[in-house]
């Protein structure tokens, strides 16, 4: 046993090590500003372990915080992730009331004095319709929000209760009351940059989207940053599921983008 906790103990600090030292080669090359997790997979990884479907969700939460950090380290400006659907809500009302329990314990733990939030300066938005949420999820999402809102080094937007579609709607609603606000209603006009600058992700600050990646081998956007991505953004399809879903993973998609971008210069 003694031995046993000593190998683990070694390949953990030799796992550190080299990761650490990728990320700082990495950090030579350009680097992506904003990149989202399409994080999908969790209830296939817990089946496949022979876990609670609950315990998926939560081993997701530990994959986030993991590719959070390792976002940070290379100094990325925003990490969007998409936690949760607005079609989530057909799901098994066990399963919901999981998540939004997770959600909110997720949400007061990083809120707290020391947490990574802190540690890195990010702060952190919630998008999507909260008003769908649970009341105690409003109440820890703008506890988090209220407490990092003076953090200027990175952003992290939790897409919760989010439809790209109802995104697109909603700023095409405020882009046409702006435009009727400024003008008469008869040369009423609206732009793409209108569009774009009341998208949530645009009022959060965040900046274009350079990286989306989806796990799990599903091919498809589900309905997620829509407007967002551009003829520059790539997209990237893994077959991880995402509780699995590491920095090893998480490299060849930044070299990838390296290599582009060296090719554009």
């Amino acid at each position: 046993m003694f031995l046993s906790r000593c190998f683990q103990w070694i390949r953990t600090k030799v796992t550190q090590r080299a990761e650490r030292l990728l990320l700082r080669v990495l950090a030579v090359g350009p680097i992506p500003q904003h990149v989202a997790f399409v994080m999908d997979g969790n209830r296939r990884y817990a089946r496949m372990n022979q876990k609670a479907i609950a315990q998926g969700h939560s081993d997701g939460f530990v994959a986030l915080r993991r590719m959070l950090e390792a976002c940070l380290r290379l100094e990325v400006r925003c990490v969007s992730a998409y936690a949760f659907a607005m079609d989530n809500f057909r799901r098994s009302p066990e399963e919901i009331d999981h998540l939004m329990h997770l959600a909110h314990d997720k949400l007061m733990e990083m809120s707290l004095h020391g947490q990574i939030l802190e540690e890195y300066g990010v702060r952190l938005n919630v998008l999507g319709k909260t008003s769908l949420l649970p009341e105690y999820v409003q109440e820890a999402i703008r506890h988090v929000e209220l407490v990092t809102k003076n953090n200027n080094k990175a952003i992290l937007n939790i897409c919760m209760s989010y439809s790209s579609q109802d995104e697109i709607t909603t700023a095409v609603e405020s882009a046409i009351r702006i435009s009727l606000d400024n003008s008469e209603p008869e040369v009423c006009e609206i732009t793409e940059h209108d569009i774009s600058a009341q998208l949530m992700t645009s009022l959060a600050g965040s900046p274009p989207l350079d990286i989306l990646i989806r796990t799990s081998g599903v091919k498809r956007l589900s309905d997620f940053l829509l407007w967002q991505c551009s003829e520059n953004t790539q997209i990237h399809f893994c077959k991880a599921y995402w509780p699995e879903f590491g920095l090893f993973d998480f490299v060849p998609i930044i070299l990838e983008y390296q290599r582009k971008r060296w090719g554009r210069s």
